[in-house]
């Protein structure tokens, strides 16, 4: 056990390459289905652009005959200083450490390297990080005493939208759920009660329907009830992915952290991909590490990091939300 008992700090640019980067960039972060914005400059804000709608005019006479400028708008996403812990005692910490090594390949018991170990040491805290993180995203409120409460996430500022009245949900009764057809009636119902803005982005291919796993488990058995020999080996099989009207289907996943938040436990929400951000940064926050050490005193691995992060609805006007009505 000599080698975890090594303590290992990542900072700068380990920081980044090692942990973070790995789990916002290519497919990790494509699996969230939300716009990631990684270690941009704090205060992060993105420019929101409005290009005026015809710029088209005659051509009757010569000089200039401009329109006004396109409007733009900034959106600024607050990040709040966060860290994770994480404690184990050191028997139990070896095992999960030796069982992520027997896994790969080729990997020699008689002979573990200090790399190995640090590898598999890694991939257990970035494990536990990533969840925390992708489940704050949606989750997360800050006016709670305890829980994901770090930041706020989605369902949240949408909560919040709701009751300013920028945004207004279709208001649907549990007995929806009773019937498989409830979940097809609840995509249309988003759909014919979303902005023109939001229906018109449907060809750029981003639109996606987020839903909570009852929503989605109930769409599958309306797509088993088809009688249809496809139908039939996708219910055996399985299907990797789902779709309505070319729109991709996304179970949030969210099922046990809604019990134990404010937050409706059902809903389902069409918008696109780009207006869900979600920002990190392990860049300008004075002492943002991750630190992984060996407490003698209590025989107890220990592993910390500490970053900022951040969630924010970029134009709440293209978002189409039904939730369960309280």
């Amino acid at each position: 056990m000599s080698f975890i008992e090594n303590p290992k700090t990542y900072t700068g640019h380990d920081l980044e390459t090692i942990f973070f980067r790995p789990m916002l960039a290519g497919p990790s972060a494509q699996e969230l289905g939300v716009r990631i914005l990684y270690n941009m400059p704090t205060p992060t804000t993105v420019q929101l652009w409005e290009p005026q709608g015809n710029i088209l005019q005659k051509y009757a006479s010569a000089g200039w005959s401009g329109g006004v400028a396109a409007t733009k708008a900034q959106k600024t996403i607050t990040l709040e200083r966060v860290k994770a812990e994480l404690g184990f005692a050191a028997a139990d910490y070896f095992s999960m450490v030796y069982e992520q090594i027997v896994g790969h390949a080729g990997a020699s018991l008689d002979d573990l390297s200090g790399t190995e170990l640090e590898a598999a040491e890694t991939e257990l805290f970035k494990r536990a990080i990533a969840e925390a993180i992708r489940a704050t995203m949606w989750v997360g409120d800050t006016s709670l005493d305890e829980g994901f409460n770090t930041f706020n996430g989605f369902l949240t500022l949408m909560a919040q939208c709701v009751e300013s009245g920028d945004i207004t949900p279709y208001q649907y009764a549990s007995t929806v759920l009773d019937s498989p057809e409830g979940a097809v009636e609840l995509f249309d119902k988003v759909w014919e009660q979303a902005d023109d803005r939001l229906k018109d982005l449907k060809g750029e291919g981003q639109l996606a329907l987020f839903v909570t796993s009852d929503i989605y488990h109930l769409y599958e058995k309306y797509l088993d009830s088809k009688g249809a020999d496809s139908a039939y080996m996708e219910m055996v099989n399985g299907r990797p992915t789902l779709a309505y009207h070319g729109i991709p289907i996304i179970d949030l996943h969210i099922g046990s952290y809604l019990k134990d938040s404010l937050l409706p436990g059902s809903c389902c929400l069409l918008t696109d991909r780009r207006n869900l951000v979600l920002a990190v940064n392990t860049a300008d926050f004075p002492g943002t590490e991750v630190r992984m050490w060996y407490n003698p005193d209590l025989m107890e691995n220990r592993q910390r990091a500490t970053f900022m992060a951040g969630c924010e609805i970029l134009d709440e006007r293209i978002v189409s939300l039904a939730q369960l009505r309280a």
